[in-house]
């Protein structure tokens, strides 16, 4: 049951439940799409960088477990006002903590980043670290695929 409780604390159930975000960008600069082939699930990120190179929108679509449907809509709504910088430094401040290890990367993360810790419980079942980390992993793709403008 305690195992259960860290899995999925009340902010994990709420995201899963109740994505923010949850959308296509349309006309977005940035997307990319991935799957994770080991449970089916499968995510796109579109974003829309402006000239300042400032994320003005962050979005995800797919169909995903309550874990990275969580991580995607905690993801979207952090990136937004981030420059692709940030955002990068974000994914490893995330990465560390969910795959565990990462005391002094919790100690570092600017406050609205300790919201991520809601997910730190995927640490202890390392199938569910890749379900947690396939949005943050599809948006380092999407900074890379930048899309021609119409």
């Amino acid at each position: 049951m305690s195992d259960s409780v860290e899995l999925y604390p009340k902010a994990v159930l709420d995201h899963g439940r109740h994505p923010r975000n949850r959308r296509a960008i349309a006309g977005c600069s940035h997307f990319a799409k991935s799957e994770n082939p080991s449970c089916g699930d499968d995510v796109s990120v579109s974003l829309r960088i402006d000239q300042g190179d400032v994320i003005r929108e962050a979005a995800f679509d797919g169909r995903s477990c309550v874990v990275a449907t969580a991580s995607a809509s905690l993801m979207t709504e952090l990136l937004v006002g981030k420059t692709p910088a940030q955002a990068k430094m974000l994914f490893q401040r995330f990465h560390a903590l969910a795959a565990g290890g990462a005391e002094e990367a919790i100690d570092s993360m600017e406050a609205e980043a300790e919201r991520l810790t809601v997910l730190s419980g995927v640490r202890a079942y390392p199938v569910r670290v890749r379900c947690a980390t396939l949005a943050w992993k599809t948006m380092l793709a999407a900074l890379e695929n930048e899309r021609s403008q119409q």
